[in-house]
């Protein structure tokens, strides 16, 4: 199979994810990439962000209804504050999830991990 073509839509998306921490929704990657691309539509964002997220080029994070793009495809931990819906990366905190990567249970092999922890950020409490 040929090797997808990396656009510069494509590529603008993916420098703005791998810049920034803040884990944005597809609206807010839109309006964010809008300022290098202003003719780009939203309909273009949301297909490119959701093949991204087919190939595994991001990470999806589920919060108050709304999808988070996260550019660093590390198997890591998130929080995700349950006032403000922010999500902030988690690096350590489960210092033993790694050992449970390719580690083989009764129903199969363990690829990788999502772990989502809920509460208050600082900034809310």
């Amino acid at each position: 199979m040929a090797q997808e073509r990396l656009t510069s839509q494509k590529q603008i998306i993916t420098d703005y994810l791998m810049s920034v921490k803040t884990h944005p929704t597809a609206e807010q990657v839109y309006l964010a990439v809008r300022k290098k691309l202003p003719r780009i539509s939203q309909g273009t964002v949301y297909r490119i962000l959701n093949g991204f997220e087919e190939k595994g080029l991001v990470q999806t994070i589920p919060a108050e209804g709304k999808t988070h793009f996260d550019g660093d495809i590390s198997s890591h931990t998130h929080f995700i504050c349950e006032k403000c819906s922010n999500v902030y990366d988690v690096f350590d905190t489960c210092s033993k999830c790694k050992k449970l990567e390719n580690k083989k249970t009764k129903v199969g092999k363990i690829k990788n991990f999502k772990i989502y922890l809920y509460g208050i950020c600082k900034k809310c409490m």
